[in-house]
Parts: structure tokens; sequence; C-alpha cells
């Protein structure tokens, strides 16, 4: 936790510029392959000004697993509705490397900007009763990162 602090640090204060060290052997997010997006608020939910707080207070419904059909599926429906104003979603099972979740564009034209396209990936299947812990990791498009951590029960859904 404490290099996660660091970073931050040295992000704010203009030092670090290119990856974003984990503080564990993770494989490190890619702060430096982006740029800070215009945070003016257009009340369309489509940066991160505007999203966070909502991703903020919801951190608790950002994935969900589910076991069917013989699978455990981990759902990311919550994060791909607010979207807009993050560049990266990551995540993590029972402590494994982060991966990449596929993150549709935003639609600015469009009345729902954030509607998630037909086609997208919403959850990914694991064998049944795999799931333990699911770790994620957000960049924002104003080059902030949050996280969170899931035990099994505390997001199974019935």
């Amino acid at each position: 936790m404490l290099d996660f602090f660091l970073v931050v640090v040295a992000l704010i204060l203009g030092e670090g510029k290119g990856e974003r060290l984990a503080a564990s052997s993770e494989t490190p997010m890619p702060v430096s392959a982006y740029e800070v997006e215009d945070q003016t608020p257009t009340g369309r939910f489509l940066t991160a000004t505007e999203t966070k707080p909502i991703l903020g207070a919801t951190k608790a419904n950002w994935i969900g697993v589910r076991e069917w059909e013989g699978q455990d599926l981990i759902y990311f429906t919550q994060l791909l509705a607010w979207r807009c104003g993050l560049y990266e979603i990551r995540y993590a099972v029972n402590g494994g490397a982060m991966q990449n979740w596929p993150v549709p564009a935003c639609d600015p034209k469009t009345a729902t900007p954030g509607m998630i396209p037909d086609g997208a990936a919403i959850y990914t299947a694991l064998p049944l009763k795999s799931v333990e812990k699911v770790d994620i990791e957000l960049l924002y498009d104003d080059l902030t990162v949050d996280q969170a951590s899931f035990e099994r029960a505390a997001v199974l859904m019935p």
C-alpha cells in the first residue's frame, strides 16, 4: 500500500513519468500511454469528474460472481455501464496477474453514451467455485487510479 501512495505522490509532483509501479509483482498500469482528458463537466457522465463519484459510491457493486451452468461467471456490467471516464479496467482472480478487460468506447453523440453496446463482453467464465477473490483496478481519464478487492461471498449473486 505504501508503494501505491509513493507512486501517486510522484505522479502529482511530476516525477515517475512512465508506468505506475504496482505494489506487488503485478503488471504495471500504463499511465504514460494516456493523456488527461478535458474534465469540464457536461452533465452527460463522460469524464472521470462525473463518473468517479458514482463509481466510488457503488464500489461494493463493481463486479458480481454468479454460479451458472457449472461455471463461475464474473460480471463487469456495473463498471461497463459507467465506463465513460475510464481508460482501463483491469482484474485479477485469486491473486493472479492483472488482465485488461475490454472497455467499449463511449459515443458522446448519442443520447445514452454509456449504454453497453450489443455484443460487448460483460462477463468471463471460470471453473465452478474457483473464484475466491477478485481484484479490480480502474484507470480514469484524469489518470487517477482506484482499486478494490472482493471476496467471493461479498459479491456472490443468487
